[in-house]
């Protein structure tokens, strides 16, 4: 083999599922001469089987953090500056990791943009998640963590407090955006959260509203709305929940008519479509060319971990509008999957499934 053909197979031994596109941009070769040299390695059963390809298809690229959360439940009353006998329980998580797995089990084909250490942490992200998702563009930043969430739960699992170590998104810049710049300009949707310092979550805006394609940015706390764009124009959806739009428009979400009002002021500013969740009241959504409307929250009488039901809600219902449903089809398509996931034990439940949703979507509307 020659030295060209070596390059190759070392990449594809590290991303089996590399187009020829990314290769030929990762190694700066141009696409024939990789077609040309991949044919070859067929011919000569260096590459078989399924080889190194999906097929090549659009991407949705999901941007944001990757986290390993922890719980721990502290057996009898918290005593500090002692020893405390407690159980413990180890998710991965991330809501951009969550939405990315979602939609991975759903059947789309994802790459993960996100920084981490060079730790066991990542170590338990990239076991969890490598099935469902293309990894290979996750940055390893040296000298730093893997993002961790570690809550501290009483009995009765109500929190006492909880330590987030999330520097390492400090580390998320422009730059590396820069360096991905061939797999987001070939991407169906962008969704972004926003653990992305505001720069980078401008940055992906712009870019999406040059090369046309839709961007869905999910926040992930109230403290962090100071992130949002300065200007709204051009964002496809936005899906926050009540909290959050209370903080960006500084007001108060007390009734129905507020809530609609908030959602329709997201429109006014340029957003396509918006969600505003408010846990078990149900969702307001808004857009251009349509009318406010309020949806009732699906009513789960055993809720088992309420974690990853928002992630669950956002990807069903952006899967669903990928695959050509209206805005009310699509938001109902989120709330069974939020509904289901409330039941399971699961961040992101392991029986989701395309055909399993659709399922789930007809017993709903039955």
């Amino acid at each position: 083999m020659d030295s060209k053909e070596m390059k190759i197979l070392k990449y594809l031994r590290k991303n089996p599922y590399a187009s020829q596109l990314e290769i030929a941009n990762d190694l700066q070769m141009s696409r024939p001469a990789v077609a040309n040299i991949i044919s070859q390695l067929i011919k000569t059963g260096k590459i078989t089987g399924r080889a190194y390809i999906l097929p090549e298809k659009k991407e949705i690229i999901c941007i944001g953090g990757a986290n390993v959360d922890r719980k721990y439940i502290v057996k009898n009353k918290l005593q500090m500056g002692t020893s405390n006998p407690t159980t413990s329980l180890q998710s991965i998580g991330g809501v951009a990791r969550n939405i990315a797995e979602n939609l991975g089990r759903l059947g789309h084909t994802v790459r993960l943009l996100s920084v981490v250490g060079n730790d066991m942490e990542y170590e338990s992200i990239e076991k969890a998640s490598s099935h469902w998702m293309n990894l290979f563009s996750v940055e390893k930043i040296p000298n730093h963590s893997t993002g961790t969430y570690s809550a501290i739960l009483d009995s009765q699992g109500e929190m006492l407090f909880a330590l987030a170590n999330m520097d390492i998104y400090d580390q998320f810049t422009v730059d590396y955006l820069k360096k991905q710049e061939a797999h987001l300009t070939n991407a169906q949707l962008l969704i972004i959260d926003m653990n992305c310092p505001k720069d980078v979550i401008e940055h992906i805006q712009a870019l999406s509203s040059g090369h046309k394609i839709p961007l869905a940015i999910i926040p992930v706390s109230s403290p962090k709305m100071e992130r949002m764009p300065q200007s709204l124009e051009g964002i496809e959806w936005l899906i926050a929940n009540k909290d959050e739009a209370e903080t960006y428009f500084e007001m108060k979400i007390e009734d129905e008519a507020s809530w609609k009002k908030a959602a329709e002021l997201f429109v006014q500013k340029g957003i396509n479509h918006v969600v505003i969740t408010n846990g078990s009241k149900g969702v307001v959504l808004a857009g251009r060319d349509m009318e406010t409307a309020f949806a009732p929250a699906i009513v789960v009488d055993d809720v088992i971990d309420v974690t990853g039901a928002g992630d669950a809600f956002v990807s069903a219902t952006l899967h669903a509008w990928l695959e050509g449903a209206e805005i009310h089809q699509a938001v109902s398509t989120g709330m069974v999957n939020a509904s289901k996931t409330l039941q399971s034990a699961e961040t992101v439940r392991t029986e989701l499934s395309k055909v399993s949703l659709i399922n789930e979507l007809e017993e709903y509307t039955r």
